[in-house]
């Protein structure tokens, strides 16, 4: 697609904090996209390839969540931390079965789905990896929370069905207000933490629209949706709206954890 390219970040979703972004809501008695089941709105070829392009994003980015935080479940400092980090790992896992098995059941396989976005999101976590157990939790809350924001809005614009699934595999596994708690109390303890970190997320956000730029840009079908041209999709206005109210959410959720955005 010359001439429309978007920086948007498909890596990794979890939870949604109470300061995250809040999408537009659909308009009162619309009638496009929005107001039609899967079975009405999948009759547009290039709708369909959309959405199982950004089922396959949001599966794949389930279960590299999963393994993430399987893996920072290691450097966790006590026994408590480990397991409940285990869990929330669990919840990611679940997550991905509900997005895989949709897949399924439109007739699509969903490993094929997955492996345009494995690139991305392997080169992400291979920029990002943590160095330590805050540094980790920092990445979830920070990183995650944003893909989160983003699959939020666009979740307005999808059809009936496949909406009420994003939105349902987008649930807080609770991660953000664990990360919250751990952060401030590592920065109370030594406040020069929290300028190591404040740098640590604001690395996390370059590598993150980095590597989303290349996404979005060999998705023809997810692009076009992002700047219009599916019914519904969103215009380029409606996209820098969309990316001023992520950026607002950032802010905020930097402060809920005591660092400077």
């Amino acid at each position: 697609m010359p001439g429309k390219r978007v920086i948007v970040r498909f890596m990794t979703s979890s939870d949604k904090p109470d300061n995250a972004a809040d999408a537009p809501e659909t308009p009162a008695g619309h009638t496009g996209v929005a107001a039609m089941d899967w079975t009405a709105a999948s009759a547009d070829p290039q709708y369909r390839a959309a959405v199982v392009d950004l089922l396959g994003a949001l599966a794949y980015g389930e279960l590299a969540a999963f393994e993430r935080l399987a893996e920072d479940a290691k450097l966790a400092p006590t026994l408590a931390d480990k397991a409940e980090l285990a869990k929330m790992a669990s919840a990611e896992f679940h997550h991905f079965e509900r997005l895989r098995d949709r897949l399924a059941g439109i007739g699509e396989e969903p490993t094929r789905a997955m492996e345009p976005f494995v690139a991305a999101y392997e080169g992400f976590h291979k920029q990002t990896a943590p160095s330590d157990w805050l540094e980790g939790l920092v990445k979830a809350y920070v990183g995650d929370s944003i893909a989160s924001d983003f699959y939020r809005e666009v979740a307005v614009r999808l059809d009936s069905d496949t909406r009420a699934l994003v939105l349902t595999v987008l649930d807080d596994t609770g991660h953000g207000g664990f990360a919250v708690e751990k952060v401030r109390a590592a920065i109370d303890a030594d406040p020069r933490v929290g300028g190591r970190l404040a740098l640590w997320a604001r690395r996390l956000m370059g590598e993150a629209l980095s590597q989303s730029q290349r996404v979005v840009a060999d998705r023809d079908a997810l692009s076009t949706m992002l700047v219009g041209g599916v019914a519904d999709g969103f215009d380029l206005a409606e996209v820098g709206r969309m990316f001023s109210r992520i950026t607002e959410a950032h802010t905020k959720r930097m402060a809920a954890l005591g660092l400077a955005a």
